[in-house]
């Protein structure tokens, strides 16, 4: 941090502040999205925890690091922002997977619904925690108990910081990080995609995802088949039914995506996951437009679970084309 800088900001500065606080923003976003489930709502979080801190800025003693009390500042911001709406949701989170196809399904509007990460500009171990199992997983705690497993798991702080950053004693730290890990073990798999992708080169894995899109464009329910688990499952956020198993999997697939029109595909990565960009075709466009960001979650080399976050507004966070002609 240079100290010219923070001098600056205390005298009213706003160049400085930007210049102290912009080598933090990418990873504060991604605690913030950690936290809330939504890119959407991390933009808001982040950018009200940026106007706290400009306007607590002379407060701010350099007794602890910067880092530490923008993260304070964003965590708190972020609390009250679960206060105010709860918890993000995945469809099964809501109810059973559906025995049978459904069509025509309307969207879910009681439910705050999880969403897709853009993953640019993480490293390694940021992208172990935005996958999505994780995120799903920490959506499920009460807000103290999330704030306190990010911020001695993922970033590292000890539970007499984290004591201090919440304004609580470091017993009641304790506490809540054993529940939380209790709940989050119970969620999330032994392994994380991250090691499954490291175990697969870039050339296999692009022929998964290519294979996966190109055989819902060409309506190759063998192909596709032939690139899931057994137990795969396909859900479809803000759609309520979701499903679980080859046959159900591959009877909704046959029944919906591959028979409701022309589909083009877009790879992209998100939640340091493969993940496609599908885009309808539109008559009244006359162009295919965006429908669904979908994620994959691989097993070895299958894809063992697809989640279709649907709606355009997923696409430019993840800087995908707002139309294929």
């Amino acid at each position: 941090m240079s100290e010219e800088l923070l001098v600056r900001a205390r005298g009213g500065d706003d160049a400085a502040f930007a210049g102290l606080v912009e080598p933090l923003r990418r990873e504060l976003h991604a605690h913030c999205y950690r936290m809330l489930g939504s890119v959407h709502d991390a933009d808001d979080a982040l950018q009200d925890a940026l106007v706290r801190a400009w306007r607590g800025i002379e407060r701010f003693e350099a007794r602890s690091s910067l880092r530490k009390w923008l993260y304070t500042v964003a965590t708190n911001s972020c609390l009250d922002t679960i206060a105010r709406r709860g918890r993000r949701e995945l469809p099964m989170d809501l109810g059973p997977a559906s025995e049978d196809v459904v069509g025509g399904a309307a969207p879910r509007t009681d439910a705050a619904w999880l969403g897709p990460y853009p993953d640019t500009g993480l490293a390694y171990e940021q992208r172990e925690a935005v996958e999505l199992a994780f995120v799903a997983a920490v959506q499920h705690l009460p807000g103290n108990q999330r704030a306190a497993l990010l911020l001695f798991e993922v970033l590292g702080y000890s539970a007499a910081e984290i004591a201090e950053m919440m304004k609580t004693s470091a017993a009641s730290v304790n506490s809540a990080l054993q529940r939380a890990r209790k709940i989050v073990t119970d969620r999330v798999p032994s392994r994380t995609q991250q090691q499954t992708l490291h175990e697969l080169d870039d050339a296999r894995l692009r022929e998964i995802v290519a294979g996966f899109s190109g055989a819902l464009e060409r309506g190759d329910a063998d192909t596709l088949v032939a690139l899931l688990t057994e137990d795969v499952t396909w859900s479809m956020p803000p759609l309520p039914h979701w499903y679980r198993g080859l046959a159900a999997v591959t009877d909704f697939a046959r029944a919906v995506p591959m028979t409701c029109g022309s589909w083009r595909h877009v790879p992209t990565s998100a939640n340091g996951q493969p993940a496609i960009g599908s885009y309808l075709w539109n008559d009244g466009a006359g162009a295919h437009t965006p429908w669904s960001v979908d994620v994959l979650t691989l097993r070895g080399d299958k894809v063992a679970e697809v989640t279709a976050f649907v709606g355009p507004e997923h696409f430019p966070p993840l800087g995908l084309p707002a139309v294929l002609t």
